[in-house]
């Protein structure tokens, strides 16, 4: 009665061994697929942590650095700040994971927050009433009379060409791992775990516990089993080439870091900007949003100070290299896995699964 391993000669098989034969089979081959993914997957999720910690790292280093912006020259609005500017890097943080967001509307959420706090600390630093609605006129009216010039604009292209690749990569990378992952738990067909049982075990059923299947033979079954696999091959290569793209993207003109540590020189350019514009911001915000409540003898304006960049940009981007560093390194090496797909089955039947260095194999029927 068996369906599988039948043969003219007597067997040591039943029905039941078969059918444990065939789950082994399953399990095996799976396992097997999982262990050539392991070394890609591994090299995958590596690059994904060291690119994630990397770009926090950034982050972090440009965040403390807008708000030291802050603390240093518009110390009397540095505490109210300190919000908007945390919204703003953790909004930067999302788009670069992958979530439905944009830089310009991070950007220019910012500044709508931003204007409200410069205009009542440093243009009319007298104003004692800030009611939510006056604020919230004030939010408003920073879409329409621009208060920060070309600079806010300028911080949106700057930073959506530089962030665009990470965005791009970071999805890239997470799509390489589900589609590994999909490829180690593709479904067997009937027809496959047969051919692999009567390939692997039915000699067993003859006796021939040590005798392994011929190279040709192995190559011919697994190609079979695994065409749908191999199909993928075409889309891989394709995949690897978008990387190499999106890795030499991030490390061309519009580097990641550079546009990170620029944030802050753009923030206050910004700032000097509807400074220097005062009296005509006011005499709009006036017309617009009602004079607010000041205090007896109106103060002056804040005192316009410039403030220089300082060497921490060079610092910034050099303490960071090694991100290209990991990038090159990265792309190396999934260029070399370009025909991992087209050479799926003669990696299975490497190794100890198909008898080499000897006279005699299995070749589906009989030894050879």
């Amino acid at each position: 009665d068996l369906q599988i391993c039948q043969h003219r000669a007597p067997t040591c098989c039943t029905k039941k061994m078969e059918e444990s034969y065939q789950a082994a089979v399953r399990r095996e081959r799976t396992q097997s697929i999982q262990a050539l993914n392991f070394e890609l997957k591994y090299m995958i999720v590596g690059h994904i942590t060291a690119f994630q910690e990397a770009f926090e790292s950034l982050l972090r280093f440009a965040e403390n650095h807008t708000s030291s912006l802050f603390e240093t020259a518009y110390r009397p609005m540095a505490k109210e700040a300190a919000e908007p500017v945390k919204e703003l890097f953790t909004d930067i943080s999302l788009y670069i994971l992958g979530a439905e967001t944009t830089v310009e509307s991070a950007v220019l959420r910012f500044f709508d927050s931003l204007f409200p706090l410069v205009y009542s600390r440093l243009i009319n630093p007298g104003i004692t009433d800030l009611s939510e609605d006056y604020t919230e006129c004030l939010r408003l009216t920073r879409q329409d009379i621009n208060p920060f010039g070309h600079y806010s604009k300028n911080m949106v292209t700057e930073l959506s060409k530089s962030l665009w690749a990470s965005r791009m990569l970071s999805q890239a990378l997470s799509l390489g791992i589900e589609v590994i992952n999909t490829t180690e738990h593709a479904a067997l067909s009937k027809e496959c775990s047969r051919a692999l049982v009567k390939m692997q075990y039915c000699p067993h059923c003859q006796g021939l516990t040590l005798i392994r299947p011929c190279v040709g033979y192995c190559l011919n079954v697994m190609r079979g089993c695994l065409a749908s696999v191999s199909e993928l091959d075409a889309q891989w290569r394709e995949f690897i080439s978008t990387l190499e793209y999106l890795a030499n993207e991030m490390a061309a003109s519009h580097e990641l870091e550079i546009a990170l540590s620029g944030i802050w020189s753009s923030i206050n350019e910004a700032i000097l900007h509807a400074q220097l514009n005062g009296p005509q911001l006011s005499a709009t915000v006036d017309k617009v949003c009602g004079q607010p409540k000041q205090q007896e003898g109106n103060l002056s304006s804040a005192n316009i100070v410039p403030v220089k960049e300082v060497t921490q940009t060079q610092t910034f981007v050099m303490a960071h290299t090694s991100l290209n560093n990991k990038r090159r390194e990265f792309i190396s090496y999934m260029k070399r896995s370009r025909t991992f797909y087209a050479s799926i089955a003669e990696r299975l039947c490497d190794g100890d699964l198909v008898m080499r260095d000897s006279s005699t194999c299995w070749n589906g029927e009989d030894v050879v």
